[in-house]
């Protein structure tokens, strides 16, 4: 069945534009609460959400409809995605809900959703979810004397605060260390920079002036350049850009350099290896990790398995076959000895573990490999299925058979945006180049052709 309203990482798309309604948010948590009203015992969701405007408008959407449905609402504000999902499990709730577009500009939003244990939802509940939103919910509310109660809970911050500072390894301090964070003005913008200082460094802060329109903007993980600069001002070791829920992050290193999350997970399968705590032989990461990451971990006698573009599918795998250490290139680093899902603040207190055990630079650290060249492309639709076209699969049967043996092509639609990503990679960058801008032409002409 065709998904109508989840992509790779919930509901998503522009606030005020279907599917980002208040409606559809308040039927969304009508039909979440439906499917997980299990038992006799009050039930509860924690609702978290980043900085954006139309956060207020679906924060109360959702509290209405979790409350219509008899589900408790515990509002928790502006929180990191991480937050949420440990907050799930810690506050013992049935659900947990993240309201954010991770790193996209403030004019989008949307909804992750987490179960009772704190890890996102299988494909299979997405399925029942979308079920229930085409059918009539007047059915599943609650009783007049059931329906649920909604209060702010305080003390969120320092739990995760807490929680965040005991994944620093007990030997290690950060004193001594000038950290420069960059909070994308998003949903992190109060906790990182505390557990930074409380750990002992040195910190220097931007992006954390949230005014509901500045999220990401021009600052965080997917805009560098405004850290690097910063960086540089104040002569700092290390950059950290969060993005706007804080569940990737992107090191900038002390020569400016931007280390992105192949390198990360590089350093940490390493660190975790030499200290025998790294499980699975390996790490887990998605078909558009670089080739120079596999070739570096074969070489440390490390797997590297591959999946689908998502973090939900990088944890899926990695609970199935008993790894933890996974993540993505755009710098989702998932470490399950701490955490269900993504946590920016968590990997980079990894990487200044590693910084400080070893009294060596950033870039030293962080350079565990030479990436292989690599070109991603976007080609935006505004409809149809061009990589069904007979042309659009010749094309990228013929690239396929020509990098067969020294090099990858993924062509993937965006779970996210309306675009096809068109990605290679391979020792030969002129050849890379090539076979990418064709595979664009051919799909753009067959695009503006339907």
């Amino acid at each position: 069945m065709k998904r109508r309203y989840f992509g790779t990482d919930g509901i998503r798309g522009q606030s005020n534009t279907f599917p980002m309604t208040p409606d559809l948010a308040m039927r969304v948590g009508i039909a979440v609460g439906t499917i997980f009203r299990r038992g006799t015992h009050r039930h509860r969701v924690v609702i978290g959400k980043d900085t954006r405007l139309s956060g207020y408008m679906l924060e109360n959407a959702m509290v209405a409809g979790f409350t219509a449905a008899g589900v408790d609402a515990f509002v928790l504000g502006p929180i990191p995605t991480p937050a949420v999902a440990m907050l799930t499990r810690s506050l013992r709730c049935d659900i947990g809900v993240m309201i954010s577009a991770s790193h996209n500009p403030y004019e989008d939003n949307g909804i992750k959703l987490f179960g009772p244990d704190g890890y996102k939802l299988s494909d299979e509940i997405e399925m029942q979810i979308e079920d229930l939103l085409e059918k009539d919910l007047s059915s599943q509310l609650a009783k007049s004397d059931d329906i649920g109660r909604a209060k702010r809970i305080d003390g969120v911050h320092d739990r995760y605060i807490e929680f965040a500072k005991r994944t620093l390894p007990r030997d290690v301090t950060l004193q001594g260390l000038r950290v420069a964070i960059d909070c994308a003005n998003g949903a992190a913008y109060k906790v990182a920079p505390a557990v930074l200082w409380e750990l002992g460094a040195d910190v220097v802060t931007i992006g954390d002036t949230p005014n509901g329109t500045n999220i990401n903007l021009d600052c965080g993980s997917t805009h560098p350049a405004a850290l690097q600069k910063k960086l540089h001002e104040v002569r700092a070791d290390i950059g950290i850009a969060l993005d706007g829920d804080a569940d990737r992050v992107i090191i900038v290193d002390e020569t400016g350099t931007i280390v992105d999350g192949d390198q990360l997970m590089a350093v940490v399968a390493e660190s975790w290896a030499d200290d025998q705590i790294l499980k699975g032989g390996g790490i887990v990461a998605t078909v558009m990790s670089n080739l120079g990451l596999e070739r570096f971990l074969d070489g440390k006698r490390l797997t590297l398995a591959r999946t689908k573009v998502g973090d939900r599918y990088v944890v899926e795998h990695m609970r199935q076959n008993n790894f933890n250490v996974g993540g993505e290139q755009s710098g989702h680093i998932v470490l399950s000895d701490f955490g269900t899902t993504g946590d920016g603040l968590v990997a980079a207190l990894q990487i200044l573990a590693c910084v400080k055990r070893s009294g060596r630079t950033v870039s030293e650290v962080c350079r565990r490999f030479e990436p292989v060249p690599q070109l991603l492309r976007n080609v935006r639709i505004s409809g149809g299925k061009p990589l069904e076209d007979g042309i659009v699969k010749q094309a990228i049967a013929d690239a396929e058979s020509e990098l067969a043996r020294s090099g990858r092509l993924v062509i993937r639609p965006s779970g996210t945006e309306p675009l096809i990503r068109v990605m290679a990679e391979g020792d030969d960058r002129i050849q890379i180049e090539r076979i990418v801008n064709d595979l664009v032409g051919v799909i753009a002409n067959v695009r503006t052709a339907a």
